[in-house]
């Protein structure tokens, strides 16, 4: 049967990545570390898939912005001491060989930066079979619709064919915006109800059923 979609937009923390914790428990250590209140684990996982500029604005919107650079120093000494032991969720490295062995087109739109997407598409071995990235350091942070937008020019496809695969209200509202189609995930950083409210296609429990569902549906 002839594809619906031609190419897959995935997140990337949260989504193929098992990330979340991590940025969660970097994220209280860097507050720490500069002597402001730690926030808590929920508001922590709220401001995922943003840009990292963004993110803090929307997580600590009273910290003054000469403390921000400390904060960010502090964090990306955490969360890069580890980030190369950060595992993929269960599925994600045969998975995304089979989709793209079955003719997919795969992208990524991230609130990484491009230096540290490149270290974890190094690390996790997948770089070979994404064909476009965006990165939050690239252009405009989720949830505008920019990242969708330029894989779409850089492929020379159209929004009617392409998926955006996400864990946040983020990517849900980023899908919307550039009016593309969207799938979301519940293992990651947002309650279901957050995303259901987004009308995504589905939204699955486990990087498994995203891939059959990919399979059967996509």
């Amino acid at each position: 049967m002839p594809k619906r979609y031609e190419v897959l937009i995935f997140d990337w923390d949260g989504t193929l990545m098992d990330s979340a914790g991590h940025i969660v428990d970097s994220l209280q250590k860097a507050c720490a570390d500069i002597d402001i209140a730690v926030p808590d684990e929920r508001a922590c996982r709220q401001i995922i898939g943003l840009g990292l500029t963004q993110a803090l604005q929307a997580l600590l919107p009273d910290l003054p912005d000469d403390r921000h650079p400390h904060l960010v120093e502090r964090y990306r000494h955490h969360y890069l001491g580890r980030d190369a032991e950060i595992p993929l969720f269960e599925g994600v490295q045969e998975g995304i060989r089979e989709l793209y062995e079955a003719g997919f087109t795969l992208a990524v739109a991230t609130g990484k930066s491009m230096k540290g997407l490149n270290r974890a598409l190094d690390y996790s071995l997948l770089r070979p079979y994404f064909s476009a990235t965006r990165c939050a350091d690239q252009t405009h942070s989720k949830p505008h619709p920019a990242m969708v937008e330029e894989i779409l020019d850089e492929l020379m496809l159209g929004r009617d064919k392409a998926l955006v695969i996400g864990d946040t209200s983020h990517d849900m509202l980023m899908a919307s915006n550039a009016g593309v189609d969207r799938l979301g995930v519940s293992y990651g950083a947002h309650m279901p109800e957050e995303l259901h409210g987004h009308a995504p296609l589905a939204v699955l429990d486990s990087f498994l059923d995203v891939k059959a569902w990919l399979m059967s549906k996509a």
